[in-house]
């Protein structure tokens, strides 16, 4: 009994007030329990975080927009012109080059792309009418 009288007369004293002075910050560095509460709030505020989407770039889009309208240019001239060598491969390509155009400007827009053979018509007027309704223009 004098143990239990001794520990709680002496040691059980010793350590509130040690563990109270360890709350008290210094003026050098921050309480541990700040750092831990901080590290701790941190975390459930990166789960609570909604994603940002990364703000494009306007210049990128002014770009591929003028880009847009020289490649849609660029086919129509082809498509008229009955005379020209190796046409079917121009226009081919062109066209290509177009829809990589369209999916760099549907990224740009937010536009979810379709995987689609490539130079499906179908999906590049989904992919133009997207972007019509979202204020592109070329």
């Amino acid at each position: 009994m004098t143990w239990v009288l001794l520990f709680a007369f002496s040691v059980f004293p010793t350590l509130v007030f040690a563990l109270a002075f360890g709350l008290v910050p210094t003026a050098d560095e921050p309480p541990w329990w700040r750092l831990v509460a901080a590290r701790h709030l941190e975390r459930l505020a990166a789960r609570l975080r909604r994603p940002r989407r990364p703000v494009a770039d306007p210049f990128a889009a002014l770009w591929v927009q003028s880009r847009l309208g020289a490649v849609a240019d660029h086919v129509r001239e082809l498509e008229l012109d009955p005379q020209l060598y190796a046409r079917a491969e121009r226009i081919i390509a062109s066209q290509l080059a177009y829809d990589q155009l369209l999916a760099q400007a549907c990224e740009l827009a937010g536009v979810d792309v379709e995987p689609a053979a490539l130079g499906d018509p179908q999906e590049r007027f989904r992919e133009e009418v997207e972007l019509a309704s979202r204020g592109w223009s070329w």
